[in-house]
């Protein structure tokens, strides 16, 4: 689908008491959101553009203050544009909770477009590495990489949320030659800024990760 075209069928999400704010700082605000089924918000709005990242599958209804109805659905590690939007209330319609990790933005376009670096990993590494969406505001990435695999040295150019649907047990080597182990829950969110290194899976299992890169 078209990203632009995402925007006829946006998650629109209702904070929840449970919803721990795991990232705050001038650029972005990102919460892990839990939501049961078939129980409606409250009345609510979101007064900035978001990226949604589906962490399991499921459905809602979105019922807007002047009669329009939106329903969605949505497959396991998904990611989609949601827009600023008017006073709503919106209700989980799949059997199973639900969980998503939220990142809004709380900047605006900056106007011009960022200048990637050489070793842009979407260009030095595009068998892992694969733009999902991408606008005046973010670049959505996709990151899959094998058991046993590695990436070429790269360049992260932007400061970027990582979302994680696997975990992950990865070697990082970085510009200075020295190597770290670094691990990560699936369902965890972390706060990158730019760095060049090359990473190993070193896992037995596939990695998965879903990249917000802030352009403002």
């Amino acid at each position: 689908m078209p990203f632009f075209a995402l925007a006829s069928a946006l998650a629109c999400w209702g904070l929840a008491q449970t919803s721990p704010v795991k990232i705050d700082n001038d650029q972005v605000k990102v919460l892990v959101v839990h939501q049961d089924p078939h129980k409606k918000t409250r009345l609510h709005k979101h007064d900035v553009n978001r990226v949604m990242i589906y962490l399991n599958e499921g459905g809602q209804t979105i019922a807007y203050q002047d009669g329009k109805v939106t329903k969605l659905k949505w497959k396991a590690g998904e990611a989609l544009w949601s827009p600023a939007s008017g006073m709503h209330i919106a209700e989980i319609t799949s059997n199973g909770a639900v969980s998503i990790a939220e990142v809004e933005l709380k900047k605006p376009a900056a106007g011009t477009p960022p200048r990637y670096p050489a070793l842009d990993p979407v260009k030095v590494d595009p068998k892992h590495y694969k733009v999902e969406m991408e606008n005046d505001q973010v670049r959505v990435v996709r990151v899959r990489i094998g058991p046993g695999e590695a990436t070429p040295v790269h360049e992260h150019g932007l400061n970027r949320v990582v979302v994680y649907l696997t975990a992950m047990d990865f070697r990082v080597t970085g510009d200075d030659g020295k190597a770290q182990m670094v691990s990560h829950k699936a369902g965890e969110v972390s706060w990158g800024t730019p760095n060049r290194h090359k990473e190993e899976n070193v896992s037995k299992e596939a990695f998965e990760v879903v990249v917000v890169e802030v352009k403002s």
